[in-house]
């Protein structure tokens, strides 16, 4: 930041009345981190960074190359709704990109590693623009302190009583509003405690910010109420899952490049080779995208969740689909959705992975492959076979097998973050493995 730009800043903090700074950034699982600083230091934050221990970090570094330093990004400076409630000044937030002690990007930033993709794009002469639905579950707790599963719910699109789970979710987003993160519309979902809001379309990065703030905002506004918010995606068998449907388009020169209107599906070439680059790489990023060992008990057959790696116009049981928009918008609001991401990944991973796999799509000209309007849920192994239909990984070790003979995660992550990121997803995978559940006992115990 150049010295009047810290100046104007320091001003606004004055005028809003801070007197603590939040810095905060997230590891590679996505978790949210954050580093509190009284606002005298502000200046020394904006100007030098604050330096913080990354070994202590998930991922970040080892103990004897421990040290690193946060930049905050003024872009990101919002007051925190949740934090003002109490007299003697207000807290605000930044978000921030990881440093190196020699200045340079650390590589294992999962915002940097968003930023290197998007800048590849640049020069490729493209923006990426970006829409994420997340999908959570508000669940009330028990005196204990555990969450209480509600057996009735309100069903989808429900929202005619003023429930108490209707004025958490727009709290939220009142939330959000004061923080100057637009959201589109707020839903029930299908399962019970099952809600969604939707995040106002915008460059890659901004939304990523957001998603990361609507996790930190639906957590707080929820505990204030005595319930719990939580984007794991399948909290219970038989009930639907989660995820974290994403629109995407390209522009150029301030013009959507997805769209055609000689084209049927009113998509262009590039259209089609971005969305043949994902469904390419589809099964290799799905331990990005879907990075936990739960993320594969929603991407399962039937429920609504998209396994089978195709796309089409309406059948939502693709894994890419090509939403219809409002006549005379087809120039702004083409796009195309991809259903498979859930809201445990980590939002700049899987932006940067999609991003990446759609541009290996366009470099190498790929051709796309037919629609199927189909209802695939009710296609056999045989009828799959016929239109080369595969599908996504079925458990967090097939994914990460994929990820290991693929090239696309290496790349958009760099080796350093690549072999972390291996090693801590095998690490959890083994103690799954290992694990003696609930289920083998009940099922077991007494008939063995």
């Amino acid at each position: 930041m150049t010295k009047d730009a810290i100046k104007d800043m320091l001003s606004k903090v004055k005028k809003d009345k801070v007197t603590f700074v939040d810095l905060q950034f997230t590891d590679f699982m996505g978790g949210i981190k954050n580093s509190t600083i009284p606002v005298y230091n502000l200046e020394d934050a904006l100007t030098r960074g604050i330096w913080i221990d990354g070994s202590s970090i998930e991922g970040f570094a080892r103990i004897h190359e421990s040290d690193m330093f946060l930049m905050p990004d003024p872009d990101t400076y919002a007051l925190l709704p949740w934090r003002n409630h109490t007299e003697g000044g207000r807290v605000c937030r930044f978000i921030c990109d990881v440093y190196k002690p020699n200045h340079e990007p650390f590589e294992g930033d999962p915002r940097n590693i968003l930023k290197r993709v998007l800048a590849e794009a640049k020069a490729m002469g493209y923006e990426y623009y970006t829409g994420p639905e997340a999908e959570f579950f508000l669940f009330p707790k028990n005196e204990d302190g555990s969450i209480r599963k509600v057996s009735e719910g309100n069903g989808y699109y429900f929202n005619l009583m003023m429930d108490e789970s209707y004025a958490i979710k727009r709290e939220i987003i009142e939330a959000m509003d004061s923080m100057g993160i637009v959201t589109e519309t707020s839903t029930y979902e299908v399962a019970n405690n099952q809600h969604e809001i939707d995040i106002r379309y915008d460059k890659a990065l901004k939304t990523a910010d957001n998603v990361i703030t609507l996790k930190m905002a639906a957590k707080f506004v929820a505990s204030k109420h005595n319930y719990h918010a939580t984007f794991m995606p399948k909290p219970f068998y038989g009930v639907n899952g989660s995820g974290m449907h994403t629109h995407q388009s390209l522009w150029k020169n301030g013009k959507n490049t997805f769209y055609d209107k000689s084209d049927k599906y009113g998509l262009s070439k590039v259209a089609y080779q971005f969305l043949t680059g994902e469904l390419t790489h589809a099964r290799e990023i799905s331990g990005v995208f879907a990075p936990i060992i739960n993320s594969y008990k929603r991407l399962t057959p039937g429920f609504e969740a998209p396994v089978y790696v195709c796309w089409a116009r309406i059948n939502r049981s693709a894994l890419i689909r090509i939403p219809n928009v409002s006549k005379g918008y087809e120039d702004k609001a083409t796009r195309i959705e991809i259903r498979c991401p859930d809201p445990s990944s980590n939002p700049y991973l899987t932006l940067a992975v999609l991003l990446k796999s759609g541009l290996e799509g366009i470099k190498k000209g790929m051709k796309a492959p037919s629609p199927i309007e189909e209802n695939l849920f009710e296609f056999d192994d045989a009828k799959l076979a016929k239109h080369y239909i595969t599908k996504l990984p079925a458990s967090l070790d097939e994914a990460l097998k994929e990820i290991e003979k693929g090239r696309i995660v290496r790349e958009t992550f760099g080796e350093y973050t690549f072999h972390r990121y291996l090693e801590s997803k095998h690490q959890e995978w083994d103690l799954f493995r290992t694990y003696v559940t609930d289920w083998e006992t009940e099922r077991y115990l007494m008939n063995t």
